[in-house]
């Protein structure tokens, strides 16, 4: 499942630490074969007690995670929608990405200049989303010009796309990001066409420092705004220590935890980022197990059993038959597959069983 989430953000905001904190949860590329092997992007294990659970009922050689991936993309500098810095190579590179991650700096520290001279979460976001909707208004104009032929000629699926692509520009003119509008059934595969930048979900990473002069927990008016500007948006949020990952990589568990209670931080955030990272791609983990593996597969929400199966193999789509399915700790309290089986907790599902989180499953092809 090759979904992907961008981390963005500005100068000296944590972008990169966060990148390499994150990649410190990496697992092997060998066991993701489509996936993209390159310095920029990291395949990331998403964190899941129930995957370890269930490896230690079935005595499981080998345990793969499901993952989620990461791609760095490169620093976004004000005027990027029109080629400064890197611009160009952002804004492409998000293009590719199928949701955002937008790192924002909520601490305050000398030694560390913040490229805009101060520290500001709010006024980083406003920079960033506007330098998207400059780049989404370029594309959405290009678009209504290639149209204008069509729609003079009276051509019904070019009228219902100019609609569309109005009602986006002036929204876009208005600085509010493209996700706010809504398409009917009619416009929206001409909106999935657009690819537009700010239609993609956003998660914003609200970046701390441990033992630092934090926002959040100085009753800073800027941190309220930030909140506030990011319930009304309706998007998500969560709050990391980039950097006390980097400083702990070396250390077990155990002296972790310890570190951290001496530090004053319970938690780096960065487990919770990749499960909201997760959800926020929309998608849910089934896992199959056995002596030899004990494996979380990633399928899309939503997902029939043979569309589910392919995650295994392509073929499981056309040749699947059948699947037996358990919620995961159905089986663990039944204690095996035997008990499970003969108390009838094992159920038979056909090709229109839509797949649903935790669920253990048996593939018959």
């Amino acid at each position: 499942m090759a979904l992907s989430i961008g981390i963005v953000g500005l100068p000296n905001v944590g972008k990169s630490t966060l990148f390499n904190a994150l990649t410190k949860k990496s697992v092997l590329v060998a066991n993701y074969p489509f996936a993209t092997i390159d310095p920029s992007v990291g395949v990331v294990a998403v964190p899941d007690e129930r995957l370890w659970k269930l490896s230690e009922f079935s005595h499981s050689a080998k345990t793969v995670p499901a993952a989620v991936e990461f791609v760095d993309i490169a620093g976004l500098v004000k005027g990027a929608a029109q080629g400064e810095g890197l611009g160009n190579k952002f804004l492409a590179n998000i293009r590719e990405t199928d949701a955002i991650a937008e790192v924002v700096r909520i601490f305050e520290d000398d030694d560390i200049i913040h490229v805009a001279g101060g520290v500001d979460p709010l006024r980083d976001i406003e920079v960033i989303n506007l330098e998207l909707i400059f780049a989404d208004l370029e594309t959405t104009t290009k678009r209504m010009i290639n149209l204008g032929k069509e729609v003079k000629a009276g051509k019904k699926e070019a009228v219902i796309e100019m609609k569309l692509l109005e009602r986006l520009k002036a929204t876009l003119e208005a600085g509010t990001l493209a996700s706010s509008v809504a398409a009917d059934e009619f416009e929206a595969p001409f909106l999935k066409q657009l690819h537009l930048l700010t239609s993609k979900k956003i998660l914003y990473v609200l970046n701390k420092k441990t033992g630092g002069k934090n926002l959040d927990e100085m009753n800073d008016g800027r941190f309220a705004a930030l909140v506030d500007f990011i319930e009304k948006s309706g998007a998500g949020h969560v709050i990391v220590d980039a950097g006390i990952e980097q400083d702990l990589k070396d250390m077990t568990d155990a002296e972790k935890t310890e570190m951290r209670a001496g530090l004053g931080g319970a938690d780096n955030g960065v487990d919770n980022l990749i499960k909201k990272s997760y959800e926020l791609l929309g998608l849910i983990t089934y896992f199959t197990t056995g002596e030899d593996e004990t494996r979380g597969w990633t399928i899309r929400r939503g997902s029939t059993a043979p569309l589910a199966g392919t995650a295994i193999h392509g073929d499981f789509k056309d040749k699947f038959i059948r699947a037996e399915v358990i919620e995961w700790d159905t089986l663990l309290a039944a204690g095996s597959y035997v008990a499970a089986r003969e108390r009838g907790l094992i159920r038979t599902e056909g090709k229109d069983y839509i797949v649903k989180d935790g669920d253990v499953i048996e593939f018959k092809v």
